[in-house]
């Protein structure tokens, strides 16, 4: 397989593994980076982007979910909206640093999008969260911590 076939295969598990869907991304990342398919810095970089657009997304439907709030439908009862607005106030953006973290980081990243946290916040801290869960990975898959 290609270098490119690689890097998007890659791309595709960190976009997915981002999103509410199931992914397996650290796995992905240590297999190409196993098998010598790319560069270290490469691969952390793709993956780290494709990731971050995954929370991109997330964030994006939140903030189309909300305008939904009152409709019977909604998929999160007015209780349980309020108690996750009162801890997401609480923690404040700083919470994104989370958004790295299996179960949780997903579903923080859209709470992000409907609360209304600006792009211009929400990127950085995203960036810096997944890009670490990465370098970290790689350090790991590569033996060297």
């Amino acid at each position: 397989m290609g270098d490119i076939a690689v890097l998007a295969a890659l791309a595709l598990s960190a976009f997915t593994s981002a999103t509410l869907l199931p992914g397996t991304s650290e796995a992905a990342l240590v297999g190409v980076l196993a098998l010598g398919e790319a560069a270290a810095w490469l691969a952390v970089t793709v993956a780290t982007v494709a990731n971050v657009a995954g929370s991109l997304v997330n964030w994006g439907i939140g903030r189309f979910l909300l305008r939904f709030r009152d409709h019977p439908r909604f998929p999160v009862s007015p209780e349980r909206y309020a108690r996750t607005e009162a801890l997401y106030r609480r923690w404040g953006v700083a919470s994104l640093l989370l958004s790295w973290t299996p179960i949780v980081g997903d579903p923080l990243t859209v709470v992000a999008g409907v609360m209304r946290t600006p792009l211009v916040v929400f990127l950085p801290l995203v960036v810096v969260a997944k890009g670490a869960r990465y370098v970290v990975v790689a350090l790991v898959g590569l033996g060297l911590m």
